[in-house]
């Protein structure tokens, strides 16, 4: 699903989680804000929520992502998640990409 057009990526780690590797594409919604990018009528809401494709959340280890996903079907919002997260991704061999060190 990785490269598939029709699928969303969202990684709610937080940024320290992040910066240690991704997966290549997806899009970081800390998990603090999620419901309130998702939600249309937030003043925080993000578009990129409101596009018609598959929405696929994860986590470190798919905990927090797994009630995430419950709450935002609960608000209407149709959704997925990884059910080992990313930890289990990256183990099996699933692309990461790593930001770049800061320079000194």
């Amino acid at each position: 699903m990785i490269d598939d057009p029709n699928v969303v990526i969202v990684d709610i780690r937080d940024v320290r989680e992040r910066g240690r590797g991704f997966i290549p594409g997806s899009v970081h919604a800390p998990r603090g804000m999620v419901e309130f990018w998702v939600d249309p009528d937030s003043p925080y809401y993000k578009p990129v929520f409101g596009q018609d494709k598959r929405y696929v959340f994860h986590c470190a280890s798919g905990w927090r992502s797994a009630l995430t996903v419950a709450t935002l079907q609960d608000m209407g919002f149709e959704a997925a998640h990884l059910r080992e997260g990313f930890s289990t991704w990256a183990e099996h061999g699933g692309p990461v990409d790593v930001p770049d060190a800061k320079p000194e």
